[in-house]
């Protein structure tokens, strides 16, 4: 993600440097992936490889793809799907089919790729979210594989946040943790003792951080008027955000949130 989101050298509009990197404006980048990886569907494994290698591509997540030979290819069944990337060429697509249930379009590969990304030829790639499980070495990985190139660092800061909405103080703290992620603003994650819960409704929406882990989310409500989702939390976060399990960090139009005097908006 660092290097193709927002600003790494591999995007559209990278940081400032001091030299120029020559070539088309949208960019590839194959790198081999250094670790098993494995993806399940319907009980079967369809893919088992130490091979596979990530598609860094200008603007995109980092893409996996898999050797051919690594693939459970009699589980795939070709459909007449048919789509064009200038910068790879003419894709072909499969269905994966096995324990009675389908995953439509689920693999899709480039059999004669435009120069220049020849090196795709052989290769197969996944939708993420039409396989059961993927495995990272023996871990389960959910939302995608971690890019070697993304870190989240988590400091103990001593900056005093406070955060309003209609007029209601929700939550005041002189002792914030300041967590920063690859290419995405810093956020501030508030103790829990340092919140007003009596302004938080449970919600059930539901996200998933490869980097951080599964986040659940709190809807705020001051007199009747209701902020959808305006604060997320870890309950148990992966090992690079465990020091903002259960701190909750507030976004969302409508909430302020005051940082050393400075006011930021949702």
């Amino acid at each position: 993600m660092s290097l193709t989101l927002p600003q790494g050298p591999l995007s559209g509009q990278p940081a400032a440097t001091n030299y120029r990197i020559d070539g088309p404006a949208h960019r590839l980048f194959f790198e081999p992936f250094p670790r098993r990886v494995r993806a399940a569907f319907a009980g079967e494994t369809v893919l088992d490889t130490r091979r596979g290698s990530l598609l860094h591509e200008t603007g995109l997540l980092p893409q996996l793809y898999v050797p051919e030979q690594d693939v459970r290819t009699e589980l795939l069944t070709g459909t007449e799907t048919r789509t064009r990337c200038p910068f790879k060429g003419d894709a072909a697509w499969w269905s994966v089919r096995a324990g009675g249930r389908t995953a439509d379009d689920a693999v899709w590969a480039y059999r004669d790729p435009i120069d220049g990304a020849g090196w795709l030829r052989g290769h197969l790639a996944f939708y993420w979210s039409a396989m059961d499980a993927w495995l990272d070495e023996d871990e389960e990985v959910r939302g995608h594989l971690r890019d070697p190139y993304h870190r989240v660092d988590v400091r103990a800061a001593s900056r005093r946040v406070r955060v309003t909405a209609h007029g209601a103080v929700i939550a005041e703290t002189p002792r914030p943790m300041v967590l920063s992620e690859t290419g995405l603003p810093n956020r501030l994650y508030i103790p829990p003792e340092d919140v007003r819960h009596e302004y938080l409704e449970a919600s059930a929406k539901r996200t998933v951080c490869p980097y951080k882990g599964a986040a659940s989310y709190r809807t705020i409500r001051v007199d009747g008027r209701r902020i959808e989702d305006a604060a997320w939390f870890y309950e148990d976060p992966l090992e690079n955000a465990v020091k903002v399990r259960g701190y909750l960090c507030f976004l969302a139009e409508g909430v302020e949130v005051d940082v050393d005097d400075a006011s930021e908006t949702g």
